[in-house]
């Protein structure tokens, strides 16, 4: 048990809901940040009761803000603890946000959880959280509830919008135009999908580069490592081979040494 898991457990103060999973990928991802001069904004403050657990967890060098559109939120602020009034869904609010609050090191959206409002606040905030800042997106299993907008496979749900950044994060490797290298190819690390949450880590990135070391022992067995056009040109022979062997493969014709050649 962690000591956020502890803390919810003994908690007689303000309430905090989450889910019992929840503990342990928070604590994967941000026991990295604890004692530090952080900024942590969480979306959605409810009474206020996990402002108050990032506080503990996090001690007095961080620096909490929450964003509500309930004006009532303003009495949970405290120490170190402040709140803004607004809608996640308003991008002149998040405009705004993005001006009064330094960059940030960790963004928790625990907010209205309907897609526009996910896709929103992703969109106006994300660029805002620090090079090594981390982005946090919970109760995801709304994207499978129309009545927030989502449903399985429903094109604009929040979890098919984040299937196009896996692409947009490997994007080093495409040949094609329609996936062309951007700022969050250059800036994240990797993208972690749990039941309900996505998690992304940022990290200032180059394009990879395929290193090889030791000897080559059985010669006949070596060959060329190929990159760019090369590649493609390669992957694209094979996938029509593999094609052909399965056509051939279907009639029972014979292969060649078991591949058509």
């Amino acid at each position: 048990m962690n000591n956020l898991e502890t803390y919810f457990n003994e908690n007689q103060k303000r309430i905090i809901t989450k889910w019992d999973h929840y503990f342990d990928i928070y604590d994967r991802h941000f026991s990295k940040y604890r004692d530090k001069e952080i900024v942590l904004l969480e979306i959605g403050t409810y009474h206020g009761g996990s402002l108050q657990m990032w506080k503990n967890y996090f001690g007095d060098k961080a620096k909490i803000y929450g964003i509500d559109i309930n004006p009532n939120c303003k009495q949970a602020e405290d120490e170190n603890i402040t709140i803004l009034i607004g809608s996640q869904s308003d991008r002149n609010f998040l405009k705004k946000v993005v001006q009064e609050i330094p960059p940030i090191d960790i963004l928790i959206d625990d907010g209205g959880h309907t897609m526009l409002q996910q896709i929103v606040s992703f969109e106006e905030l994300f660029d805002h959280i620090k090079p090594d800042g981390c982005y946090l997106c919970e109760d995801l299993h709304t994207a499978y509830w129309k009545e927030y907008g989502g449903g399985f496979k429903r094109r604009g749900s929040f979890i098919e919008y984040s299937k196009d950044l896996i692409d947009k994060l490997n994007a080093y490797h495409s040949v094609e135009d329609a996936l062309p290298v951007s700022t969050f190819t250059t800036s994240v690390n990797s993208l972690h999908y749990y039941d309900s949450m996505l998690v992304i880590e940022k990290k200032q990135r180059r394009k990879p580069v395929s290193l090889r070391t030791g000897t080559i022992s059985i010669p006949d067995q070596s060959a060329p490592v190929l990159t760019g056009f090369a590649a493609y040109k390669a992957r694209k022979k094979h996938k029509f081979r593999v094609r052909i062997n399965n056509i051939l493969s279907f009639f029972k014709l014979p292969l060649k040494n078991g591949i058509y050649d």
